[in-house]
């Protein structure tokens, strides 16, 4: 199916949580933090952006995650969080984002944060600015091909072996609450892809 820009933001918010709405679900940890789900459409289907993080960092190093981070106060509000983090992570300006809502919240298992996601589109073709403490690349992935590479799947983490939700795209391997979040994204907007 091709999707055009216009029909596909209508869709989006009728399928979305306001962010009113997220902010009210319970979730656990002790740290609040945000992600911004930046979605754009090319050629003719859908596309998020995703950050591989550097190797050497301490927490999560070399995982695939959407831009975001811890709530500071000077944010004011989880969503300015997002918009911050992701303009810091990929230099992603917050005027060149339209948020049209938010996912479900998901706690994450080992560090302890609550992530709030938002949707955002952003129109398609830009060049990133990465940030050299934290980001590796960015990777743009349809979401037909993410869809398409779910699979329970038995990881090894910190010596522990874990089944669990995983998309694989080419050698793109996403996971933990990554993958939450995206399983929520992709059943919301299912019928579109």
């Amino acid at each position: 199916m091709s999707l055009d820009t216009g029909s596909i933001r209508d869709e989006l918010r009728r399928v979305l949580l306001t962010p009113g709405e997220a902010m009210s679900v319970e979730v656990p940890g002790r740290t609040e933090a945000a992600v911004l789900v930046t979605l754009f459409v090319s050629d003719g289907q859908l596309h998020s952006v995703f950050t591989e993080r550097r190797h050497d960092l301490r927490r999560h190093g070399g995982e695939i995650s959407f831009p975001g981070g811890r709530h500071d106060e000077g944010d004011g509000d989880l969503e300015r969080t997002a918009l911050r983090e992701a303009e810091e992570e990929i230099g992603l300006p917050a005027g060149e984002v339209e948020v049209l809502g938010a996912l479900r919240p998901t706690p994450t298992m080992v560090s302890g944060y609550a992530v709030y996601p938002f949707v955002g589109m952003i129109e398609p073709g830009r060049a990133w600015r990465l940030s050299a403490r934290e980001v590796a690349q960015v990777l743009e992935l349809s979401l037909p091909a993410l869809r398409a590479g779910y699979g329970q799947r038995r990881l090894v983490r910190r010596g522990i072996p874990i089944r669990t939700d995983t998309y694989l795209v080419g050698e793109h391997l996403i996971w933990g609450a990554t993958a939450r979040i995206l399983r929520d994204l992709l059943e919301r907007v299912g019928p579109l892809l």
